[in-house]
């Protein structure tokens, strides 16, 4: 994690050109790169708060913001009307997680360490969610063909379904948040975690975190703005930038880490990593959102998300 923090020094780069207008493409790039590093220190603040916190309260807040970094730059993304681009990073997360990031992970931890093993009931429950989530997620496309093209009951199926996912999502860490307690419970504080957080206090966590999410906020503002022009100058698609670009300066750091606990041969941290990062997107980013768009006077259906 450390090796991206050098990135940070583009950060002012990217202000500077926002400011004297060095032109759209160099403002998209540097707000891009800029985002990475402060994704980064945002998980790390979470995680050393969630270590300060317990498991209930932690559990609950990298539940919460495991993928605030992607849900920033998708709300800006909203108000700034880009709802193209908002469907396309919520599919290329989803995608990314499950196929690169996962694939990568038993790639290079099988090439290192050779037969890996994982708990198969970790992995079960997991996979169960991100059934039961695509499920979820497809059913105003399967309905949306007989109703149409009643735009209101469109948008009502897709109100209900997204209340009914993030009810799922809530149930479900309510369950993951009572099992870890009933395991410490029965096999004892005692035993060390795999994975920790850095070790901050909880007043510098909280600095950081509040100085990430503004940071990634500035950048994100920085990076819708100049999307148009660059994908015009390039030549690429807005479903492009947004279904590959998008999720991966949003995400990379949690990425390398994903990839890293593998070759340590720590494959239910992995697992865990890119399953569940796949699952918040799907379970709670985007019903989320199509909440939050009608804030801003527009209408994000899941039909429009599944069907993209």
């Amino acid at each position: 994690m450390r090796g991206i923090q050098w990135l940070l020094l583009i950060f002012p780069v990217a202000i500077l050109s926002e400011i004297f207008h060095w032109g759209d493409l160099i403002i998209f790039l540097t707000s891009a790169v800029a985002i990475i590093p402060l994704a980064g220190l945002l998980g790390q603040a979470t995680e050393a708060l969630a270590e300060k916190t317990g498991p209930r309260i932690g559990g609950l807040l990298n539940a919460s913001l495991g993928n605030a970094a992607e849900l920033i730059i998708t709300v800006i993304a909203i108000r700034a009307g880009r709802l193209e681009l908002v469907k396309a990073s919520i599919i290329g997360s989803i995608l990314g997680n499950i196929l690169l990031v996962l694939g990568l992970s038993i790639l290079l931890g099988g090439l290192k360490h050779g037969l890996q093993k994982f708990d198969r009931s970790h992995a079960g429950l997991d996979a169960t969610m991100t059934i039961l989530a695509v499920i979820a997620l497809s059913v105003p496309s399967m309905f949306n063909a007989a109703i149409e093209p009643d735009t209101l009951r469109v948008e009502e199926l897709s109100l209900t379904t997204a209340g009914v996912i993030l009810l799922i999502y809530v149930l479900s860490v309510i369950y993951a948040l009572r099992g870890r307690n009933m395991v410490e419970h029965q096999v004892g504080a005692s035993i060390a975690p795999t994975h920790t957080g850095p070790h901050w206090s909880t007043r510098r966590a909280l600095i950081i975190l509040g100085v990430s999410v503004v940071g990634i906020a500035v950048m994100s503002e920085f990076l819708v703005g100049s999307v148009e022009a660059v994908t015009t100058t390039l030549g690429l698609s807005e479903f492009f930038v947004g279904i590959i670009i998008v999720p991966l300066i949003g995400n990379i750091a949690e990425h390398l880490v994903a990839v890293q606990v593998a070759l340590k041969d720590q494959m239910d941290l992995s697992l865990s990593i890119a399953l569940g990062s796949s699952l918040q997107i799907a379970l709670f980013v985007a019903p989320a959102l199509v909440f939050i768009s009608l804030l801003f006077g527009y209408y994000l259906t899941l039909n429009s998300i599944t069907s993209s």
